[in-house]
């Protein structure tokens, strides 16, 4: 008998046992990227530990359904491709392409579904009419909106009361509202813009809306999971909750809200105005996709995770001891409980990694090698052979310091000059020709991969 599974739940804000609401079908929806640019390893972090959390469930049932979703019309999609002047579905083609690599680097499964919004837009614009039809939305000039303060519960997930509400995240600030909090189902789309036909005129749907459609296609009214990073709690995930309950005439939405922390850079958040994002396909040529995902598990899921040049070095310091020990001709076995009880205590990867660490100096020994390795494929490491490990390792360096120095000038202007978009090509060249670079306390620090 498989042992239980732990999980912090933002909705009671503590640690609860997880009883799905059928055994025979476990539930799981994952907010997935909205693909307007390529994604940064911020957005790998719940990649990863989702997919963590897929495998333990696969461990315990006999049948889990994960839905990730793409989200393919949005106003920063719109934005992106009026900038880059090609059509918004070139962009998102592209994007999403980029982030299926991204995927495949990390060695993260497949979910069961990966649905994109445009595909579902007959199901949110019958959700809207049963919402208004209920009496929770209004329609206000082609706008319609969902009427915050006709949902009770508004604010549980998040915290928040009514009277503290402020406009949050892509929360559109409008005449055309009744109250503020009032957040967006639909709304007219511009002539040269993605639009459907509606019983409101063309347009096109509000973000929040389009998870909740494509949750309860796949795993109807309510399920057991729902994931994310933390900056989803409000308003996405709040909003969902309330369009939702409000449509479904249901008491519950998801009943375990799992939120990974963010990545920080110099313990600084991830952030275009900080000039320090890092995409993951910056990485793919560079280094093995493996130590990225090690270093993505190597802090608790709710905890931030520091990016540093010494954390990339130490997991693949790790690895490359670990590798040693590896042979082709291994036997996959089962992990045994006592080994995985870290992360059947709340997803405990540090506690995991451990582990890992205790059983490879037995094997280092010659003992349990086998057992040793379907630990490490058991999170979705050693998944390549000796030769390919060490391929990535052969990198030659293609540029003088000279030449560095007068990139980073370059890109301090750059930045100076709130030109992020050109310091993070000069970023992205330089990582490319082998050299990392780290803002820290006003200076710019870089060194040889």
């Amino acid at each position: 008998m498989n042992m239980d599974i732990f999980l912090t739940n933002n909705l009671s804000n503590k640690k609860e046992l997880f009883t799905p609401k059928e055994k025979a079908n476990v539930r799981m929806y994952v907010c997935g990227p909205t693909v307007y640019d390529d994604p940064h390893i911020g957005n790998a972090r719940p990649l990863v530990i989702f997919d963590i959390l897929f495998k333990l469930l696969k461990n315990n049932f006999s049948k889990v359904t994960y839905v990730r979703n793409i989200t393919d019309i949005d106003d920063k999609i719109i934005k992106s491709s009026q900038e880059q002047k090609i059509s918004t579905k070139e962009l998102t083609e592209k994007v999403t392409a980029s982030f299926l690599k991204d995927c495949e680097f990390l060695n993260c499964e497949n979910p069961t579904y990966q649905p994109k919004a445009t595909e579902h837009i007959n199901l949110m614009i019958e959700m809207i009419n049963d919402l208004i039809k209920k009496g929770f939305a209004y329609e206000n000039k082609k706008h319609v909106y969902f009427e915050v303060r006709k949902f009770s519960d508004y604010g549980k997930l998040s915290n928040k009361n009514l009277a503290d509400l402020v406009a949050g995240a892509r929360v559109e600030i409008s005449d055309n509202k009744k109250n503020s909090e009032d957040f967006v189902l639909w709304k007219p789309s511009g002539n040269d813009e993605p639009a459907w036909d509606s019983p409101w005129g063309k347009g096109r749907p509000g973000w929040h809306l389009e998870c909740s459609a494509m949750s309860k296609k796949f795993l109807g009214n309510e399920f057991d999971i729902h994931g994310g990073g933390i900056d989803l709690i409000f308003p996405h995930h709040e909003n969902e909750i309330a369009q939702s309950r409000c449509a479904n005439d249901t008491k519950v939405f998801a009943n375990y809200w799992v939120h990974n922390a963010f990545i920080t850079m110099s313990n600084e958040k991830m952030a275009k105005s900080q000039g320090n994002i890092l995409k993951i396909k910056d990485f793919r040529n560079k280094f093995s996709g493996q130590i990225i995902r090690l270093a993505l598990m190597s802090a608790h899921y709710k905890q931030p995770l520091d990016w540093t040049d010494k954390l990339l070095k130490d997991c693949e310091n790790t690895l490359d001891k670990w590798y040693k020990v590896f042979s082709p001709n291994i036997q996959t076995v089962k992990v045994l409980d006592e080994i995985l009880k870290p992360l059947y205590e709340d997803l405990n990867t540090p506690g995991y990694i451990a582990n890992l660490h205790k059983l490879y100096e037995k094997a280092n020994k010659g003992e349990n090698v086998d057992l040793f390795i379907s630990a490490c494929k058991f999170i979705g490491l050693m998944n390549e052979n000796n030769d390919e490990w060490n391929n990535f390792k052969k990198i030659r360096i293609s540029i003088t310091v000279s030449e560095i120095e007068n990139m980073l000038s370059l890109r301090n202007k750059a930045r100076e000059n709130k030109n992020y978009k050109e310091a993070d090509r000069i970023r992205d060249e330089l990582l490319d020709k082998g050299v990392l670079i780290e803002d820290k306390d006003g200076k710019t620090i870089w060194k040889f991969r």
